[in-house]
Order: structure tokens, then sequence, then C-alpha cells
């Protein structure tokens, strides 16, 4: 039958008006019933669930918006919270990357029913790569097309110097986990789950690792989970087991360039551009870099009342963002 966690699940879902979440968790009780050898009872509780969603669709009723979130008390400086509108349509990323997200959104669309069939959503994301490659943008978009809050986890004040201090403040962020669902960003997540082999660890480097693992271990929540890291390298080995989707960004190619600096500069005139010479220009930059120098020559465009972007002023913008890489 039920378990602890499937009924306070149930409760919490039917007290935040989530449906979806309500049903997704009776369907749990179902296959678990089901396993247990109470057919009937499993039978009876699948046309319960049946029923009870085709009424919801008949009636027009839709899931309630989730409430804004707001953390408080220790939180408040643990956790800042967003709403982002971004869209999978926004992010330009590569196939395989695309791939993933889009896996990612079906099974958290249909979660009821993987949940049918005793398989649950993948809930825990690894982002790895260079920086400005769309990570960040990955998580926004990811809260965006699920309608759900994104909450920042603030390392610089989750990290601490205070022995047991910092496992304490994770074990806050995990409670708001299990209780507020959203999708929780790790951003730079080697600060927290550095090598344990590291020559420089410490005891209480290594403590605060083990404790992010075991949350990570026990995390069965409807939240979204995702850490993202510049320096793969630095991790320690385990905590690529914890995650349920690795996910590897890297630097766009040459149409993912073209693609980027087409949509940024699309409100303006961009008819005669020399590509090849502009190609020359966009190697070793991110997707980040490449929208930086679109804007930056866009606005020198727009102020100089020019009456469309040259290929002069983008190679230029684009060969600054280069050349302050270098230096």
């Amino acid at each position: 039958m039920a378990t602890a966690d499937q009924f306070k699940a149930l409760v919490r879902s039917h007290a935040d008006g989530d449906d979806g979440h309500f049903y997704s968790v009776a369907m749990q009780v179902a296959a678990r019933a089901a396993k247990q050898g109470h057919s009937k009872f499993a039978q009876e509780l699948r046309e319960l669930v049946d029923s009870a969603k085709a009424a919801s669709e008949e009636g027009g009723r839709k899931l309630r918006p989730i409430p804004v979130t707001q953390p408080r008390g220790d939180l408040a400086g643990l956790l800042a919270v967003s709403y982002p509108d971004q869209r999978l349509g926004d992010l330009v990323v590569d196939e395989k990357v695309r791939a993933s997200l889009e896996r990612v959104l079906s099974e958290q669309r249909q979660q009821d029913r993987l949940m049918e069939y005793g398989f649950e959503p993948v809930r825990s994301l690894l982002f790895i790569g260079p920086p400005g490659t769309g990570k960040t943008m990955s998580a926004s978009v990811l809260a965006g097309e699920l309608h759900l809050p994104l909450f920042l986890i603030r390392l610089e004040s989750l990290i601490t110097k205070f022995m047991g201090e910092t496992s304490a403040k994770l074990r806050l962020v995990f409670d708001a986990v299990e209780d507020t669902r959203g999708v929780y960003f790790f951003d730079e997540v080697d600060a927290l789950a550095g090598d344990r082999s590291s020559a420089n660890d410490v005891g209480e480097i290594r403590r605060v690792l083990n404790s992010f693992l075991q949350f990570l271990e026990q995390h069965r929540s409807s939240s979204i989970l995702i850490a993202a890291t510049n320096h793969p390298q630095l991790l320690d080995r385990a905590i690529f087991r914890r995650f349920g989707l690795v996910i590897d960004y890297t630097m766009p190619t040459q149409e993912l360039a073209r693609v980027v600096i087409r949509n940024r500069l699309a409100s303006l005139n961009t008819r005669g551009l020399n590509w090849k010479r502009i190609d020359a220009s966009t190697p070793g930059l991110s997707h980040a870099e490449l929208t930086i120098a679109c804007e930056q020559a866009a606005k020198q465009t727009i102020l100089a009342k020019e009456p469309r972007v040259t290929t002069d002023v983008l190679v230029a913008a684009l060969d600054e963002r280069r050349h302050s890489n270098i230096d």
C-alpha cells in the first residue's frame, strides 16, 4: 500500500492545489499495490484517478498556478527565486543538448504515465562545459517550460568556515526542495563537491561533500535539481553517479554561431553581411560572448543612426571579445 512519503505527498499536493502531482502520486500507490498483490484495489484506484481526470478536463479546470514563493527566515539568504518565461525555442544549443532537455521535459510532463509502470522521471541533472555555453539559461528554460519557480542556491552564503554550519544550511535547502516544488540550481557546484582526494582537501569540506552526496541520494521529491560546473575535472567522481542525467555543453559550432548572431540582431537590418569574414571571427567565443558582441554592434549602429549593421562593425565587436579572452 502507500508509503508514509506517498501519504505526505498526497496531502501536500492537495493543499497546493496541484492536481497533476496528486494524480501522479495516486498512480504510484496503485502501482505499488499491484506489485503487492492487491490487484482489485489497484484497479479501482486507477479508475478513480481516470474518472477524476476526465471530470476535470470536461469542467475546463486547469492546475492552479504555483503561488509566488519567496524564501523566508534562514532560507532568504540561501535561495534567490525567479519566475523565468524562457522557452526551449529561445535556446541555441547543439542537437544533443536539445534532445536531452526535450527528454527531461517529456518525462516531467508525462510523469504520471511513467509512474503507472513503476518508473520515475529524471529529477537530477548535471550540466558541464565552458562558461557562457547555455547552462544557466537551460535551467531557466526548464523552469519556464514547466511553469515552475527557479531557485538559485547562493553558495557564498551556504559555504562557511564554521564546522557543521554548511551541512546544516545544506539540509535547509534540501528541506525546501522537498516542501516547495521548483527547479533548484547549484551553479559552480565544484565549490561544494570538489574531489575528496585533492591534496588541498580538509576534513570539513569532506564532511560537506558527504552530506551533499547523501542528500542527492535521498532526493525523491517532485522538484528538479540542477548542478552546473565549468570545471568537471574538479568534481569528486561520486557526484556523477548521483545525477540521473549529465549534459555536456560545448562551444558553438560555426553554424550555431551564425544562429546566435542572427537571433540577436533580428530587430535590425543585417542585409549584405559578409558571413565568411564573420565566421573567421567567431571561433573561441561562447554563446554569451557572441551575444555581447552582437549587442555592442547593434548599439553602435543605432546610436550612429546607420541604416544597417555592417560587417566591419560586427567583426570589430567580435574581435574585441576574442582579444579580451586572450588578455
